[in-house]
């Protein structure tokens, strides 16, 4: 492979000049076809992620639960209650859930309605992406990125999921896009325009606290980075900027926390997944340092459902990311959701850098890339080294980064493709990511086994060709071409200068030059088109297959549940639940599980005793006993195999506590596989 330090080096002569002129441009009025392009893409997108959206069914049902919950209570929806009688949260908080909860109220709740505001979510997204890389690389680049954005796999599981990751992406994009509008205000004032777009950055990141807690944290060292080193005011000017944004912060995201704080505990939900119902502890320990640094709080101690109970141990690593280290993002498992497009986006962000290394430290072209660059190394890092909880689609916060990355480079270096080294790194990138999708469809030998050569040799001749037939620089007659400032607005870039004119006034060679101005276009979009072949295709089938649960995983092997244990389907239990409607809970089971999918298939509300892993401290055994003698509860579920997946087993959980007692007091009845105990008879002393 070539020296990125000597193709650099020789590209850096060849495009300086382009570059300072191309400083000097600002974004101007989008290209006709830059407008075309961008609404065929956003239309492709919406295809892509609203096609067949029935047919996902709930997705993960622990969140279709709450926010069927939400459009029944609007108690439970402010803090996203698993059920309607607010007994425990979630354990996230409830921003994502908002927007599905009111759809829900407004068109009525069900799998579309729940799941056309996250596919929506992302052709924002990938509009958000359009428009944040085209200031700092072109409508081209811009395009190039929305694209590979959208085709990323991971990236439409979860733009038709209803996880919190669909709204924490857009979030992210949106800080992004503040702060790169931002880096065009030289005002030093601390309310100037620059000032204002980095309060809609840090609103963006609190907001995105609001939906994921710390994960919207990973990208903020890149956007103070940025900040901090290419705003175009003194140093003194960039600290208060940051600070402005970093008050911002506080204030999207403390208010809901100040206001869980306040509210009177005993008439709100308990904050599941927390050790003290704190929505704070929440923050920092089972959302936060817990997964950080493997701390096994009583929450985070099982997986959804007893995943490894029900997998082969290969499945679960497959499916969590396997052991954390430095090589975690590059396994399978992982590099397919999200990974397709890596070697393109490093090699273009090295050789992006090296061009800029001269450049005036305010130039927006370096600052996109430290941007894009430091949330790919900074929020990569994170994730590769977290030790505990890790689920593969965490992976989509960095498709934007990588997406960014890769349409940057291909267009900066097509700009320069008059010198031979940008040509080479220009075929690098496509033979290198060729290569690499082939180790990536290799993966699932028997799926599509043409595709993965295909891409290999399609994408080889066009690196090959893309060599010889660039070579626009001077010729054998003495033509000339340029860059000029145009290519950075997307109009035509080329102009062709003759050394040595024919006598009738024409180009000396006029016809060879065209035909290699209208060839090479044929060839570099091969070249992308078989880069993105791979990814588009495992789109394509994830789009096509059904998921559920709360681990889904993209790519053409048929999902397997996620880690879920849904209860079975019981017509008997279904209508013995219909009677007990007027009871503030229709029945009580120890986890999520059970609870979340007959409350989706019965519409009954019912108490999901320990939260989301059955291990939460809410209710206490004290409490579950008063809302029995209150009337509040009607029956009891209990499935045997629960004591085999360690929900149960640890007697120091208040769950443990709960079924002890009541199957020590009360007859059950047997539907199926499940114990039912009737709480409203007299219990045995």
């Amino acid at each position: 492979m070539v020296s990125i330090s000597g193709v650099a080096g020789e590209v850096d002569r060849s495009v300086d000049r382009t570059v300072r002129i191309e400083r000097a441009i600002p974004i101007g009025a989008e290209p006709r076809w830059a407008r075309l392009g961008l609404a065929g893409l956003l239309s492709a997108t919406a295809v892509l992620y609203l096609w067949g959206l029935r047919g996902a069914g709930w997705a993960n049902p622990y969140y279709a639960a709450a926010v069927q919950a939400g459009t029944r209570s609007w108690k439970a929806l402010l803090f996203a209650a698993l059920d309607p009688g607010n007994a425990i949260t979630v354990d996230k908080p409830p921003a994502a859930l908002w927007l599905m909860a009111l759809s829900g109220r407004i068109f009525g709740f069900g799998a579309w309605s729940m799941l056309a505001p996250q596919a929506l979510l992302g052709v924002a997204t990938v509009a958000l992406l359009y428009a944040t890389v085209r200031r700092c690389g072109g409508p081209a680049a811009g395009l190039l990125a929305g694209a590979a954005l959208a085709v990323t796999p991971v990236a439409a599981l979860m733009f038709r999921y209803n996880n919190p990751d669909a709204l924490l992406t857009l979030l992210v994009v949106l800080a992004a896009y503040g702060v790169v509008r931002s880096l065009s205000s030289a005002n030093p004032r601390w309310w100037s325009t620059g000032s204002g777009w980095l309060v809609l950055s840090g609103a963006a990141i609190g907001f995105g606290f609001l939906t994921k807690m710390m994960q919207a944290f990973l990208v903020l060292p890149a956007l103070a980075l940025a900040v901090l080193v290419a705003a175009p005011v003194g140093l003194g000017a960039r600290v208060a900027r940051l600070l402005t944004a970093g008050v911002a912060v506080v204030v999207s995201a403390g208010w809901y926390v100040a206001l869980v704080q306040l509210w009177p505990a005993d008439s709100r939900p308990y904050i599941g997944g927390s050790t003290d119902n704190s929505l704070w502890q929440l923050a920092v320990g089972y959302n936060g340092l817990g997964r950080l640094l493997g701390h096994h709080g009583r929450a985070a101690t099982t997986t959804h459902g007893g995943q490894a109970a029900q997998h082969t141990q290969s499945h679960f690593a497959a499916m969590s990311g396997g052991e954390s280290g430095p090589t975690r993002l590059l396994r399978d498992g992982l590099a397919t959701e999200f990974g397709w497009l890596l070697p393109v986006a490093v090699l273009g962000l090295i050789a992006g850098l090296w061009l800029t290394r001269r450049a005036p430290r305010t130039d927006p072209d370096r600052a996109g890339r430290l941007l894009w660059g430091g949330w790919l190394l900074g929020a990569g890092a994170v994730l590769s080294f977290m030790k505990q909880s890790f689920h593969t689609y965490y992976t989509v916060e960095l498709v934007p980064a990588v997406a960014a990355l890769a349409g940057i480079g291909v267009v900066l270096l097509w700009r320069a493709r008059d010198r031979w080294a940008a040509r080479l790194t220009l075929a690098a990138m496509a033979v290198t990511g060729a290569a690499w999708s082939f180790v990536l469809l290799d993966h699932t030998p028997h799926w599509l086994p043409w595709l993965r050569w295909t891409v290999l040799i399609v994408a080889v001749w066009a690196g090959v060709m893309l060599v010889p037939v660039a070579h626009s620089g001077r010729d054998g007659d003495g033509t000339v071409r340029e860059e000029d400032s145009s290519t950075r607005d997307g109009t035509s870039g080329d102009r062709t200068h003759s050394g040595a004119d024919r006598p009738d006034g024409r180009d000396v060679d006029h016809v060879g030059i065209d035909r290699r101005r209208y060839l090479m276009p044929v060839i570099a979009c091969t070249a992308v088109l078989s880069v993105l072949a791979g990814p588009a295709f495992h789109t394509v089938r994830t789009v096509a297959l059904p998921h559920v649960g709360g681990s889904p995983y993209s790519g053409p092997v048929r999902p397997g549940a996620g880690g879920r244990t849904m209860a079975p389907d019981a017509p008997q239990l279904d209508a013995l639940l219909a009677t007990a409607v007027e009871s503030r809970w229709a029945a009580a089971a120890v986890g999520s599980s059970d609870v979340s999918t007959i409350e989706l298939r019965t519409g009954a509300s019912l108490l999901a005793i320990g939260g989301f892993s059955g291990r939460d401290d809410s209710p206490t055994l004290a409490q579950f006993r008063q809302y029995v003698a209150d009337g509040q509860v009607r029956y009891f579920l209990y499935r045997s195999r629960t004591d085999r997946q360690g929900r149960t087993g640890d007697p120091a959980t208040s769950g443990a506590q709960i079924t002890e007692w009541v199957r020590n007091h009360y007859s059950a009845s047997r539907i199926d596989e499940i114990e039912v105990y009737d709480l409203t008879v007299a219990p045995r002393p």
